[in-house]
């Protein structure tokens, strides 16, 4: 029977009908399906090209040229921040203290009333920094901090533009407020990149790898170069802060010395004040307004410059994790760290130098230019002192780098020999006005005490980071104390305003000599060995919200009922006992790394620990 056209033969059963193509469409998928996991098994297995070894020193050199990167940076937005700053408010005074300045331009306005409320304000707010900063900065973080205070010293800046009480006083008073937390977060973030570099060239090590306190005395190098590299890019801030003056208000608008200088009877060592008799006219004619905000506007651009480094260029200071455990340890803890760090015999007795950092510092840019150097010179010179001033202490700072193979002592006391010897010549010397056969010696005394000032500002900062150099956490209430005590220093040479300038530098040569005696005191203790005192920072307590991993202890444990043990467990631990630190550089863990206590309750407290262990020995080997 024959099929129509549209009916197929249906074959007999014996014979096999092939689908069209049906095995090789098979055959290929199984090509393809080979194809593609010998394609996967290729990009996922060894490389033979690939070193890894090679690849992880890549990524270190990377990491360490960040960290370099973000020292310069920090040193050259701290730089900018304080050109900008110290240059305008220079030019800022010396405007507003000229007669004509003021009755042209701001008749009833007062101000000079408000340039003693500005000074006030930056001069006295930083005495309460000690009760916030740390807050800020756990808070904040510390590139934040450094970057939020760049911001207030442009706020200040922008002010300059419209001057009324409320826009240059309240602005004041800001600086005044950030001037701690700023230096506190400098001095914290160079310290925490020289431990990240030694953690970034000894990555194989056990410790770094398990993130584990660094070793006694590992990082020391490290944070030697990168204080010195931040000292020598920050000292030349005194240099760019007087391109206004050199710029602006240059002789084209300042009076002669004999104009100026006409009712100055003495100089130096028998003036009592500033400069008594000095002409309140120093402006021949007064700069146009464009000129002013001219200035204004590119001290604002590098004010803005400074915020963008700050911002773009510095990396985090901690890591994700660290941050979060730097602020979980409570608030109330961290508003009472600093005061408890004091107990350590170590800082208490270097705050005599911590003070007399702020006197020299002031004293150099206010007194000595002022009284010695304006006096005898005239207006005309001001920029040149403080610009021989600041390179030298600029140039001068590399000399801390000695420290990499003489003792730490050395440009500490250095320093202080230099001053001292000053000091005492000052005492003498006493220029007649108006004379400029005595420029060549005030050069040579304001380059000599920059090469002080460097000693002394890099030994100090450099010190601090020697003797906490393994204590991370810690770093931010440390240099926080330490700039404190500067700015209770800079309160006090705002006070002593119309003292006679012997009786000021009687106080600075007994502070220097306190300084030196007290710090030879510390290096004494610590050359025998004697214990220190640092107090306990509680564990960080993280709130673990919804799904609890199941612990050995107790699974069934709710938060509140750990947190509530933990707080007991901490008071007991807390009950006056103080960590007490010794010198033999042995490896502690993050929770057993104390060695003692002071207090007899603490030391009961682990006799009966031991006993209570000794017992457990004894009954299971009672049931063995």
């Amino acid at each position: 029977m024959e099929a129509t056209g549209d009916e197929a033969l249906i074959p007999h059963d014996d014979q096999f009908v092939v689908p069209p193509n049906g095995n090789v469409n098979e055959m290929l998928n199984v090509d393809h399906e080979d194809n593609v996991q010998g394609q996967m098994e290729e990009f996922l297995g060894p490389q033979a090209d690939y070193n890894e070894e090679e690849e992880e020193k890549k990524y270190y050199r990377r990491k360490r040229l960040g960290i370099i990167k973000n020292v310069v940076a920090a040193s050259i937005g701290a730089m900018i921040v304080y050109s900008v700053y110290m240059g305008l408010l220079q030019m800022q005074l010396i405007l507003h203290y000229d007669t004509t300045y003021r009755e042209v331009k701001y008749s009833n306005l007062g101000l000079q009333d408000i340039d003693q409320k500005m000074l006030m304000g930056i001069n006295v707010t930083p005495i309460i920094g000690l009760l916030y900063t740390p807050l800020l900065i756990r808070f904040l973080g510390t590139k934040w901090m450094m970057f939020l205070a760049s911001g207030i010293y442009a706020l200040f800046v922008s002010t300059n533009y419209w001057e009324r009480y409320y826009t240059l006083v309240p602005s004041a008073v800001a600086i005044g407020v950030a001037i701690v937390p700023l230096w506190a977060s400098l001095g914290n973030y160079i310290t925490r990149m020289a431990q990240q570099y030694y953690e970034c060239v000894n990555y194989k090590e056990e410790h770094v790898q398990e993130q584990k306190k660094l070793p006694k005395g590992a990082c020391h190098s490290y944070i030697i170069v990168f204080q010195s590299v931040f000292n020598i890019i920050f000292n030349l801030s005194f240099v760019f802060a007087e391109f206004p003056m050199a710029f602006v208000l240059n002789s084209v608008y300042l009076h002669d010395n004999s104009h100026v200088l006409a009712q100055v009877k003495h100089c130096g060592a028998k003036v009592t004040g500033l400069i008594p008799g000095f002409n309140n006219t120093v402006l021949k004619k007064l700069p146009s307004s464009m000129l002013l905000i001219k200035a204004e506007s590119v001290l604002m651009g590098f004010a803005f410059l400074s915020m963008i480094i700050f911002l773009g260029l510095c990396g985090a200071a901690y890591r994700p994790t660290e941050e979060i455990d730097l602020r979980s340890i409570g608030w109330g803890n961290i508003f009472q760290l600093p005061f408890k760090h004091l107990r350590d015999y170590r800082l208490r007795l270097l705050c005599p130098f911590f003070i007399y950092s702020g006197f020299e510092t002031l004293f150099a840019i206010s007194g000595f230019t002022l009284s010695y150097g304006v006096c005898a010179l005239g207006l005309n010179k001001l920029w040149l002192l403080i610009v021989v001033y600041g390179l030298s202490a600029s140039i001068f700072s590399s000399l801390s780098l000695s420290l990499l193979r003489l003792p730490r002592w050395v440009c500490l006391i250095s320093g202080a020999f230099v001053h001292g010897v000053l000091v005492v010549v000052l005492m003498a010397f006493s220029p007649e006005p108006n004379r400029l056969k005595y420029e060549g010696p005030l050069l040579v005394i304001s380059a000599l005490w920059g090469l002080g000032t460097a000693l002394n500002k890099t030994g100090v900062s450099t010190l601090l980071g020697m003797l906490y150099a393994e204590e991370k956490e810690r770093l931010d209430f440390v240099y926080t104390i330490y700039h404190w005590w500067q700015a209770i220093a800079i309160f006090i040479v705002y006070l002593w305003y119309g003292l006679p300038m012997r009786a000021k530098l009687s106080i600075l040569l007994v502070t220097l000599l306190l300084a030196c005696c007290c710090y030879w005191v510390m290096e004494r203790r610590l050359a025998k060995r004697v214990p220190f005192r640092l107090p306990r920072i509680p564990r960080p307590r993280h709130k673990v919200k919804g799904y609890r991993y199941l612990e050995e202890d107790n699974s069934d444990e709710s938060d509140s009922e750990r947190s509530e043990e933990d707080d007991r467990e901490d008071e007991r631990e807390e009950d006056d006992c103080d960590v007490v630190q010794n010198l033999d550089g042995e490896e502690r863990d993050q929770e057993g790394w104390y060695q003692g206590a002071n207090s007899p309750r603490a030391r009961r407290r682990g006799a009966e620990g031991r006993g209570q262990d000794d017992a457990r020995v004894n009954e299971r080997d009672g049931e063995i």
